[in-house]
């Protein structure tokens, strides 16, 4: 343990700074800023040893060695005396931001110290003294991970959620969802929620409370350098940040009664086309409520015991849009043409000619909604099976927040 004593001797108008030493301490390097012999500023010029006054510095550091504590906001303190400015520096990155007491006494950083980083600490008062120091805090025994959708410099439709999937459990939610920073270029009404991802990890979203207006900018900071997520979870040692555009407002209607699927785009009707959904009756059949599409994967091999279904089919599928995890596609179907507009009869994907399935395909968007209605479906759209958030009444929503 060490701690750090400077003295200097000041006369006017040179300031000569001397050599920092560490002192032993309960929490830290410390420094004091005192005036000499009770001189006031408008005594500078006096003083013993031709009238200038000597200045003793001391600061307090509540991390110290090599080994500190992550996880906790950095505290300088003056044993007497008023801070004027503090800068906490990590080895690579920007400085932690921070704020004075009222009384002049004390820094607090705004974030917490992150695993295994050096920092270095600088502190001047009001009288022109200033003091250094340093630490180094124990690296992270356990690291967490996230998946970020959606991606960066994006543009996404009306529906698409702010979603992020965690590599490791997540106990300490609050702490993590401060860290979450949403702004919007229109002040966006909006809530996070947490849910279990179909991968079964741990997930949180944050929609709004309607749809996106067509044209917002949307800004996430993850500011997770730091956080514990809590047992079993680990730490974060890095930031994140992304940033997305709402493209035009499009909605597609999915009627299972009336074997019909709809493309609207500001409220007008641009395509209407006959489709075959999900046999009813079975697992077979389609998902009602609001899909989110995921994904625009084109052409790829569909294969029936994927989603659980034995070994119903296995086929090369074009158009391909992705609306649930459990394999919930619109896409071309030309081999159930006999059933286009009169039946719903599929493995419980939305069906179409080849021609509507490329069109559509042509036109949507990921983050597109899905409304899917009628009577022959299996359930609702779940929340974490794919963007099911929007199948979650408001105020549900904004009691999965863990700020709530």
């Amino acid at each position: 343990m060490f701690s750090a004593r400077r003295r200097i001797r000041r006369t006017a108008p040179l300031v000569r700074p001397v050599r920092l030493t560490l002192i032993a301490g309960t929490a830290a390097l410390g420094a004091t800023l005192t005036a000499c012999s009770g001189a006031s500023a408008s005594d500078s010029g006096k003083g013993a040893a031709g009238g200038a006054p000597s200045h003793e510095t001391k600061i307090s550091v509540n991390l110290q060695g090599s080994g500190a504590a992550p996880g906790q906001p950095v505290k300088v303190t003056l044993g007497a005396g008023k801070l004027k400015a503090v800068t906490v520096s990590p080895a690579e990155g920007d400085a932690l931001t921070g704020r004075i007491s009222a009384d002049g006494r004390t820094w607090t950083s705004d974030r917490p110290a992150a695993p295994g980083t050096t920092y270095r600490v600088e502190a001047k008062d009001t009288e022109g003294g200033s003091d250094k120091a340093g630490f180094t805090t124990a690296g992270a025994d356990k690291v967490n991970k996230l998946t970020l959708a959606p991606g960066k410099n994006t543009t996404v439709g009306v529906a698409q959620p702010l979603s992020i999937v965690f590599d490791n459990p997540v106990k300490d939610r609050a702490a993590v969802e401060k860290a979450l920073k949403v702004s919007t270029s229109n002040n966006t009404e909006g809530s996070w929620g947490w849910l279990q991802d179909y991968s079964g990890k741990d997930r949180v979203d944050w929609r709004p409370k309607e749809y996106w207006k067509s044209g917002t900018k949307v800004t996430l900071d993850a500011d997770l350098n730091g956080i514990d997520s809590g047992p079993s979870g680990g730490w974060f040692v890095r930031d994140y940040r992304t940033t997305f555009t709402i493209g035009a407002n499009q909605v597609v209607k999915v009627d299972l009664d009336r074997h019909r699927l709809a493309l609207k785009r500001d409220g007008k009707t641009v395509m209407d086309v006959p489709m075959s959904a999900g046999t009813p009756g079975g697992e077979k059949a389609s998902w009602r409520g609001t899909a989110v599409l995921m994904a625009k994967e084109g052409t790829i091999n569909m294969r029936s015991e994927t989603v659980g279904l034995g070994d119903a089919y296995d086929k090369m599928v074009d158009s391909s849009m992705r609306l649930t995890w459990s394999g919930m596609y619109a896409h071309a179907a030309p081999w159930n043409a006999a059933y286009f507009g009169v039946a719903n009869h599929s493995s419980g994907c939305v069906g179409m000619s080849d021609a509507n399935a490329a069109s559509l395909y042509q036109q949507v968007r990921v983050g597109d909604p899905f409304e899917i209605t009628g009577a022959d479906a299996k359930g609702t759209v779940a929340e974490g099976n794919g963007y099911g958030a929007w199948n979650v009444a408001w105020s549900d929503w904004q009691a999965k927040s863990a700020l709530k």
